[in-house]
């Protein structure tokens, strides 16, 4: 982590000194991040958020906005971040690949872990749908730096999904031209061949297999990634590791239905999974 950035979580913490804040940085590589503290006892604990692809570091509906609000209640710092390309971080969105995503996701992990008052050895990781992949492989990567992993709707195999959901004609296009655009639905991109290269250089079950601490994996009954659960919960090498499915939930959890109910109890379930994994001194919110 820069100078620049270590001298301003000092100063937000100096401003901040005993109150829940929310506190925008920017990290090495030009990564633009939310940084959550707790009004709580320190050092607490924290944990990485991981947007999906074409997302952003608040998610779809404010999925991971709520989530950082429901962590704090429970005294838990987090960081979340738009990755390269993405959001209000610097890149070139057609230069994303697996590697880059990863590297990024060790950028908030080093960021987070020098975070004054961040307890490092107890810090957490999620993510959603693609994001919730990237988690899986920032916890096989570095077993020994993360205590708790929270999965949301995760793909399990990057060439098989996307090949589903993009269809055989996306990868044809890329290979020709070198770069093809993509309708995500809310959102267009653009991505070069090395992305595609990227999906066969990674295996979701085999770096779950290398993370020994506490796993939980989430999904909507009708997420057509649900399909992974029980391969990902059979790969995880840890004893504490769970599966739940969310009776009508879809692959956002109904975010964008008015009652929002599956998005809350999603919430509510994360939250009280790494206050359980990372617990530290007791602690009862305030507000």
């Amino acid at each position: 982590m820069t100078a620049a950035v270590v001298i301003a979580l000092i100063a937000a913490f100096s401003a901040f000194p005993a109150a829940a804040a929310e506190t925008a940085l920017t990290l090495d590589g030009g990564i633009a991040a939310t940084l959550v503290t707790p009004d709580a006892p320190r050092p607490f604990p924290a944990v990485i958020m991981l947007h999906g692809l074409g997302s952003n570091r608040d998610e779809v509906g404010n999925l991971f906005l709520d989530a950082a609000d429901a962590l704090a209640e429970r005294g838990i710092a987090s960081l979340r971040f738009d990755f390269r390309g993405f959001g209000k971080s610097d890149g070139d969105t057609g230069a994303f690949t697996l590697e880059r995503q990863n590297q990024d996701a060790l950028t908030a992990l080093e960021a987070l872990a020098a975070t004054p008052g961040v307890d490092a050895k107890r810090i957490g990781v999620m993510g959603f749908s693609f994001g919730a992949a990237a988690a899986i492989e920032l916890a096989g990567a570095q077993p020994d730096r993360i205590g708790a992993l929270v999965t949301w709707a995760p793909v399990g195999d990057y060439r098989a999904d996307m090949l589903d959901s993009m269809g055989p004609a996306i990868f044809r296009r890329a290979a020709r031209d070198g770069i093809v655009g993509i309708d995500l639905g809310w959102r267009t991109l653009a991505l070069k061949q090395a992305f595609f290269d990227s999906l066969d250089r990674h295996d979701l079950p085999a770096a779950l297999a290398r993370y020994p601490g506490a796993f939980l994996t989430i999904n909507g009954s009708d997420d057509p990634y649900l399909k992974y659960a029980p391969a990902l919960l059979q790969a995880a090498a840890g004893q504490d590791k769970r599966a739940l499915v969310i009776p009508g939930g879809d692959h956002m959890f109904n975010v964008y239905q008015p009652s929002r109910s599956s998005a809350a109890e999603v919430i509510g379930i994360t939250a009280d999974q790494f206050a359980r994994t990372l617990a530290g001194p007791a602690y009862s919110p305030s507000k």
